[in-house]
């Protein structure tokens, strides 16, 4: 076995995981889930059958990760966060048929208390905020808010709020350096480096605390 489980959690026969890894205490691994490489999950989180989890994807503490839900790579789920499958439910009236499919693409970062209506796409690297209830689609580097979530502004790949453009539109992480731009209105890229492209190892490590750049 290429992956550690701590002796108090559980894992399925049928479930698959990655190399590398991690599943600690009281979690439970359903038969059918399929998580890939290095992952960490923490204590006390549920992954049901028929979740798609990608590689390097941290799963904090007290998270219930349901079926018709897939994580792509790099996405971070805080702490306590609601994950859903069924809009509109009822203990009455069956639809296990019916779990709709809730899509967090690579590098997403869920905040600690977050609420995920199902059924939506959030994009890559958005960043939803602690305690927020997410019930639409979130563009990819979106920063969003609040109950029901608003889009406050964009968030670089290093987690920074994006402000302050130059006469050009350009954003700078203040971080990476990385530049970002508004391509088209309500889409942002970045200008130095691919979505889908992992972070070059001498980024990849944080170097600075937020509070000392958010000043």
């Amino acid at each position: 076995m290429d992956y550690f489980v701590h002796e108090s959690s559980y894992v399925d026969e049928g479930a698959e995981i990655g190399k590398g890894t991690k599943i600690w205490h009281f979690s439970h691994v359903l038969g059918g889930a399929k998580i890939g490489e290095y992952c960490t999950l923490g204590q006390n989180v549920s992954i049901a059958g028929g979740t798609i989890i990608g590689n390097h994807v941290k799963v904090q503490n007290n998270v219930s990760v349901y079926e018709g839900t897939v994580l792509e790579d790099d996405v971070f789920l805080g702490p306590s966060c609601v994950l859903t499958n069924v809009t509109n439910p009822r203990s009455q009236v069956l639809r296990k048929s019916l779990y709709e499919k809730t899509l967090i693409r690579r590098g997403a970062s869920i905040g600690a208390n977050a609420t995920v209506v199902c059924g939506i796409t959030i994009g890559r690297y958005a960043f939803i905020a602690a305690g927020a209830v997410i019930a639409k689609d979130v563009p990819d580097y979106a920063l969003v808010i609040g109950v029901p979530a608003r889009q406050k502004g964009w968030m670089s790949r290093h987690g920074h709020v994006l402000k302050d453009p130059d006469r050009d539109g350009i954003y700078t992480c203040p971080e990476s350096g990385l530049r970002y731009k508004e391509v088209e209105q309500g889409i942002l890229r970045c200008l130095d480096l691919d979505e889908d492209a992992p972070l070059p190892k001498d980024l990849a490590v944080g170097k600075i605390f937020y509070r000392e750049l958010k000043k």
